[in-house]
């Protein structure tokens, strides 16, 4: 059995690209890129600054996940003709924004090499179920939303310190996500825009020295930690494994594809390991924008691959003017990008919690969210890392029920 499914290949994928590139199609990977190159964006951004970073080492990381994400759309969506998409993982900024009170950037960039090892073997190894087996998918989407939490929490006393700009911002972020499927439109950027306009007019913004650079990446030498391996690294594995590519999994496999599982978890492994040489987190397949691209307004399905690469092609362009986007964030008020922020993390966060309660594993997602979410550390080891833990180990305690189903029905799969 090959390791690396074949697909339709590059000709194939090329060939067809006109005859499938239309308005549809266009249009949702226009949609996808918006949606990635906006508030998540700001987010890196936001959380590099919090940390103190030079703004040469986020532009690197900018660089880095966008440039390399885009690529792996690329590779992926033109090979097997499928509307996969590559990005980076939003989670996985929480986890790194926490890990940088704890550890050196060297340290947290040897855990972002290490994480991708860790996806790149249990690629090769076929290791995926088992390690869905040992570590439920509610429990580790607990840690998730409890690593998010914050940037959602932090709409709330942005909007009472500066309410002229923040509440019309979220006002039309209202507006454009309860009317999105006529609008098409991400509430998000509508936000941003306004956000920016009100900016400009309370004088608050000056753009007359934003400058249009190229990204100038670095390479990063990792230094050792053990903390960061449980506190980072492994943590960071499992977000991309169990949240970031099973996700779009399930949505190709929701229009009738047969996703290739095993390629895309080695490519977020090397991803991981390329990515964090140059100081991003990670380069890995994306949930919510293989959805955009695979949706039914992209066209008929066997065309949707060719959305996916305009999304991969923008991509990839951001990465490389990120220096440019780093220049034009730097006048905006704070105000507004956590705002834009908070807004940009509360479908992601929804997500999060919807899948950490919605079916089995309750107190064990329970216990990995408080865990995660009271951002305590203990032995210099982050609270991500501890809400796994104690959430897993608490899960077998107290959802035992649960955990009999589970062995059952993959005893009776196995069996099949």
């Amino acid at each position: 059995m090959n390791l690396i499914e074949k697909g339709p290949g590059y000709a194939s994928g090329l060939r067809d690209f006109g005859k499938y590139f239309n308005p549809g199609t266009l249009g949702a990977g226009i949609i996808a890129a918006i949606m990635g190159c906006t508030g998540p964006a700001l987010l890196i951004i936001t959380a590099g600054q919090d940390a103190g970073l030079e703004m040469s080492t986020i532009e690197s990381w900018l660089f880095s996940v966008y440039f390399f994400g885009g690529l792996i759309t690329i590779i992926l969506a033109l090979y097997y003709k499928q509307s996969i998409c590559g990005a980076w993982s939003i989670p996985g900024v929480a986890l790194v924004a926490a890990a940088l009170a704890e550890f050196s950037f060297n340290e947290v960039v040897f855990a972002y090499i290490l994480a991708g090892v860790i996806v790149l073997v249990i690629g090769f190894t076929g290791l995926v179920r088992k390690v869905m087996m040992w570590i439920p998918r509610a429990v580790v989407m607990g840690m998730v939303a409890g690593a998010l939490f914050k940037f959602g929490l932090n709409i709330f006393p942005n909007t009472v310190s500066l309410p002229a700009m923040a509440l019309p911002m979220i006002a039309i972020w209202v507006l454009f996500t309860l009317y999105r499927t006529k609008l098409h439109v991400p509430g998000v950027l509508m936000a941003l825009v306004l956000g920016v306009v009100i900016a400009i007019a309370m004088g608050l913004s000056d753009f007359s020295g934003v400058t249009l650079t190229l990204a100038k990446p670095q390479i990063f030498t990792p230094v050792y930690s053990t903390g960061a391996i449980v506190g980072l690294a492994i943590p960071l594995a499992l977000i991309v494994i169990t949240a970031e590519n099973t996700q779009a999994m399930g949505v190709l496999m929701s229009i009738g594809k047969n996703p290739p599982v095993n390629a895309m978890t080695l490519i977020s492994g090397i991803g991981g390991i390329i990515t964090g040489i140059f100081g991003g987190h990670n380069a890995n397949i994306a949930g919510p924008m293989t959805a955009i691209t695979s949706s039914p307004e992209a066209g008929p399905v066997e065309g949707r691959y060719v959305g996916s690469t305009v999304d991969g092609i923008l991509f990839g362009a951001f990465g490389i003017i990120a220096g440019a986007a780093l220049s034009i964030v730097s006048v905006l008020p704070k105000v507004l990008i956590n705002v834009v922020v908070g807004l940009t993390m509360v479908g992601v966060l929804s997500s999060a919690l919807t899948d950490a309660w919605h079916g089995k594993f309750k107190y064990g997602a329970f216990f990995a969210f408080f865990f995660t979410a009271s951002l305590a550390t203990w032995f210099k080891i982050g609270a991500p890392f501890w809400g796994l833990l104690f959430g897993t180990l608490l899960s077998y305690i107290l959802d035992r029920e649960d955990w009999k189903e589970k062995q059952a029905a993959s005893e009776k799969e196995a069996a099949a």
